[in-house]
């Protein structure tokens, strides 16, 4: 199941003892503050975590999958997440301890 926006508004207000309505507000600006930093082209790291960047992907030949017609697909940015070696680790701890 994913963790969703409003899950982690209900944790800062029970691990942190917020009221309702400022971890609401503290849970948007911190998603308000990596969307605009990545609009402005630069990197999110966060330690522990892992690191969210802006990529530029050139112009590039595509295809039309219901036509089959080949087109020209403009340049844009991706944002591109790469975890940290903290993150992968604790996540494969888990997994394996699940298979056993």
């Amino acid at each position: 199941m994913a963790l969703t926006k409003q899950d982690i508004v209900e944790r800062i207000c029970e691990q942190l003892g917020f009221p309702r309505n400022r971890s609401i507000e503290i849970a948007e600006n911190l998603l308000e503050l990596i969307k605009s930093t990545l609009a402005s082209g630069d990197d999110v790291l966060v330690s522990g975590f892992g690191k969210f960047c802006v990529r530029k992907k050139a112009k590039r030949k595509g295809r039309n999958p219901a036509t089959g017609n080949d087109l020209m697909l403009r340049s844009r940015r991706v944002v591109t997440f790469k975890c940290s070696g903290q993150l992968r680790d604790k996540v494969n701890r888990k997994n394996n301890r699940k298979a056993k």
